[in-house]
């Protein structure tokens, strides 16, 4: 029987290509998976999330190119592409993250189901985003040069609510913050790393398809 970090090293390699906004998750996730690389896209492209599609396709392609790699896998949902993404997904034939955001991974596809029921007039919060509030949400749409679009953004929304990763009391406390901000009744829902966490280790564990039984067009 091969010593455990032989038959790791042994492992086929695996390509994670991700959403910026989970970079950290992504990177303490794999930080035990010696075979398993990760690369992640820019965070801002979810402010144009059209352009989703095409950079992760090239990140596929350079990724099979590079002969390096057994398996590939996107972490991301669809975010915001309408199945654009899952129709560059079907072309190269790669999985991604199940549901329609980040958010639905971290919470649980059926708690996540089930919040969104209870109040649809909900804004979501990550650690990410909680860290990031200020530069993505009020410089990054605007607000702090136009205050008035604050309203036109969140003048429909009723509740923030914080999935947080990790136990931290600064980002919890920014996530208040931003709740108080934007004048939201404010819900804290720890959720670790939820369905993200199972998809990577599936990933890692080799249940993806093979890089090469897609080959580059």
């Amino acid at each position: 029987m091969l010593p455990l970090e032989t038959a790791e090293a042994a492992a086929p390699r695996v390509l994670v290509i991700g959403c910026g906004a989970l970079a950290r998750e992504l990177v303490e996730l794999t930080r035990p998976l010696p075979h398993v690389d990760v690369t992640c896209l820019p965070p801002s492209l979810h402010d144009r999330p059209g352009g989703i599609p095409g950079a992760v396709r090239a990140k596929i392609r350079a990724g099979r190119a590079s002969g390096r790699y057994a398996r590939l896998f996107v972490a991301y949902a669809d975010c915001g592409t309408g199945g654009l993404l899952d129709r560059v997904l079907e072309e190269e034939g790669v999985q991604r993250l199940p549901g329609a955001h980040c958010y639905e991974s971290f919470a649980g596809r059926a708690d996540f189901a089930r919040l969104a029921d209870e109040e649809p007039a909900t804004f979501w919060l990550t650690d990410f985003l909680a860290r990031n509030f200020e530069r993505l949400v009020i410089r990054g749409l605007g607000i702090d040069r136009h205050p008035e679009l604050e309203q036109v953004y969140f003048g429909n929304y009723r509740r923030l609510v914080y999935l947080s990763q990790t136990d931290d009391a600064e980002l919890l406390a920014l996530a208040r913050r931003a709740a108080e901000r934007l004048r939201l009744d404010f819900e804290h829902r720890h959720t670790g790393y939820g369905e993200l966490a199972t998809s990577i280790a599936a990933a890692a564990a080799g249940r993806v398809p093979l890089a090469a039984d897609v080959p580059v067009a």
